[in-house]
């Protein structure tokens, strides 16, 4: 599914150069539950722009269900982007004038999707997550928790191969939290493959595995320490 192969991402700041990741070698199977853990500052989110195909790295390989991501033209990436990777935001990124349902239906009008099946299949994610009698409802209707489901059902509407999420609770209470969580477990269950950016030891326990970073380098994978900036 994904293969990271010495990855490094650095930025010029003035005269000097600021790396933010170096040295990343990370393989993900299909199917699998991982979160990617690290303080403020330890390039967690950098990856995850990577992983989605939103960034890319200074050096480094990213192949995803065997496409060589560096070598794609940006429509190339825009359509592995809408047709193979489900996005979940912590602050949610719904359009606040359209409804659940039209907010849900957004990825299969960048991909040419007929309006009736849009509307049935928008219908079904959302039943799926819980919110069949919330499609009308535009977003200053919905909770915090709420909200979340929606963009989890944009995000699946697609049947997308790899489903990543950035701080998926942060904006969230504690049950509401642990709903998202578990309805992240449910997709797991059903054989999706889910990798959640966290600083909440909380939420990585709801993964099968988990990578710690810091510092832009990865400290431990799984219970495995790695050898940083070294070959294992």
């Amino acid at each position: 599914m994904i293969q990271l192969n010495d990855i490094q991402k650095k930025y010029e700041m003035g005269d000097q150069i600021l790396t933010v990741l170096d040295n990343i070698h990370l393989e993900i199977a299909n199917h699998e539950f991982v979160a990617i853990m690290g303080p403020s500052g330890s390039g967690k989110s950098t990856l995850m722009n990577i992983l989605g195909c939103l960034d890319q790295p200074s050096y480094g390989t990213y192949r995803l269900e065997g496409m060589d991501i560096f070598k794609q033209t940006q429509t190339s990436l825009a359509a592995i982007r809408n047709q193979h990777i489900g996005f979940v935001f912590q602050q949610f990124q719904l359009l606040p004038k359209l409804t659940a349902e039209m907010n849900v239906e957004l990825p299969l009008i960048y991909a040419g999707v007929k309006k009736q099946e849009r509307k049935e299949r928008a219908q079904e994610a959302l039943r799926k997550v819980g919110l069949g009698e919330r499609m009308k409802h535009f977003p200053n209707q919905l909770s915090g928790g709420q909200k979340q489901r929606v963009a989890i059902a944009r995000a699946i509407i697609n049947d997308p191969s790899l489903i990543l999420a950035d701080e998926p609770t942060g904006a969230l209470d504690t049950s509401s939290g642990e709903q998202v969580m578990a309805l992240f477990e449910a997709l797991h269950r059903e054989g999706a493959t889910i990798v959640v950016v966290t600083h909440e030891a909380e939420v990585a326990d709801y993964a099968r595995r988990v990578v710690t970073l810091r510092d832009g380098e990865i400290m431990n994978d799984g219970g495995r320490e790695t050898c940083p900036s070294s070959t294992v």
